[in-house]
């Protein structure tokens, strides 16, 4: 039996922000990457992703297997007389994707958009959220009484 005291959820996180720092590195010719921060609340999950200058109707967010994808694609119609001389915005299409662990509640998974950013809530499935154990003392008779919860 292994017994832990960090958070499967964090960890994961961590493993995740290190592999894509990892590949972010390494591509020197870049690449489009969709910044993510995680927060991990009492009773959810807080994913932020930035998306600046993103149709919210073009983003797409699917859950499958544990999987969360965040899909998105951004696009610049240009005019006959113009032509782009600096290009340092990254066009296309954006995806990126989350390994979620069992205790989220992907049932229930609630997402809004403002201010270019994404924001994705999963709740954390009831068994799994913190709670207070009752401690119990016994005395010389053997009966036991809450002492506190």
């Amino acid at each position: 039996m292994l017994l832990t005291s960090i958070d499967p959820f964090v960890q994961e996180l961590e493993r995740q922000f290190n592999r894509v720092a990892q590949q972010a590195l390494s591509n020197s010719g870049g690449g489009a990457l969709m910044a993510m921060d995680g927060l991990r609340r009492q009773d959810d999950v807080l994913l932020r992703f930035d998306l600046p200058g993103i149709d919210p109707d073009s983003i797409e967010v699917t859950v499958d297997h544990g999987v969360l994808t965040v899909g998105a694609r951004r696009e610049e119609d240009l005019g006959d007389q113009e032509r782009v001389f600096v290009r340092e915005r990254p066009m296309g299409t954006f995806t990126r994707r989350v390994f979620l662990p069992e205790h989220l509640d992907t049932d229930q998974i609630d997402a809004g958009y403002a201010n270019g950013v994404l924001t994705v809530r999963i709740p954390v499935v009831e068994k799994a959220r913190p709670r207070k154990v009752e401690i119990r003392v016994g005395d010389e008779s053997g009966e036991t009484r809450a002492i506190r919860a």
